[in-house]
């Protein structure tokens, strides 16, 4: 089974504001306290494509992973690491986050793809936010019903702390405008 969802949520805000809030989000400390289900992120590589002028990134994120008590029970343990992927083109001006768990994946895969991009109908004011999310709950397979509860309490989980990082992603985007107003 594999519990799948979209989302889509437009920042009013531009995508060069949008695109480099994305980068402080978990670095700003008020931050932490929203986001306690990250608990450390680190840059394991960053590379400028001369040729295409993409810039990649590779960070290693350690969280608090989601699910039911009674699953962290059968798996051992509530900690996860996850590796994310970045691909920044400032002449398209696109943004893509690829985020997959490293770690507890004979038990659960999780893959989240994120894209920021100009709003098509106001491209210099607005970014619109792409996300999509798998589950994939596997030793609960031959469990089907059960593994489908499992899947949708992770989805729940996941939506929830999306709202919280578009939270973040907004406080973030206001005070860098406010940074940049004149005074």
């Amino acid at each position: 089974m594999v519990k799948a969802y979209k989302q889509e949520h437009v920042y009013k805000h531009p995508w060069e504001r949008v695109s480099a809030a994305s980068w402080r989000k978990f670095a700003d400390p008020e931050n932490k306290r929203i986001l306690s289900h990250i608990l450390e992120v680190d840059t394991l590589n960053r590379r400028l494509d001369t040729d295409t002028g993409k810039l990649h990134t590779t960070r290693a994120l350690t969280i608090h992973a989601p699910g039911p008590w009674f699953l962290h029970r059968i798996i051992g343990q509530d900690i996860c690491h996850c590796v994310e992927s970045t691909v920044v083109d400032g002449k398209s001006r696109s943004m893509q986050l690829t985020t997959k768990n490293i770690t507890l994946k004979k038990f659960i895969e999780v893959e989240e793809r994120i894209r920021y991009d100009p709003h098509p109908e106001n491209p210099s004011a607005w970014t619109v936010c792409s996300q999509e999310t798998s589950i994939r709950i596997k030793p609960l397979s031959a469990l089907a019903s059960m593994a489908e509860k499992v899947e949708q309490k992770c989805a729940e989980k996941f939506m929830q702390n999306s709202m919280k990082g578009r939270e973040v992603m907004e406080r973030i985007c206001r005070y860098m405008e406010a940074e940049s107003a004149p005074v």
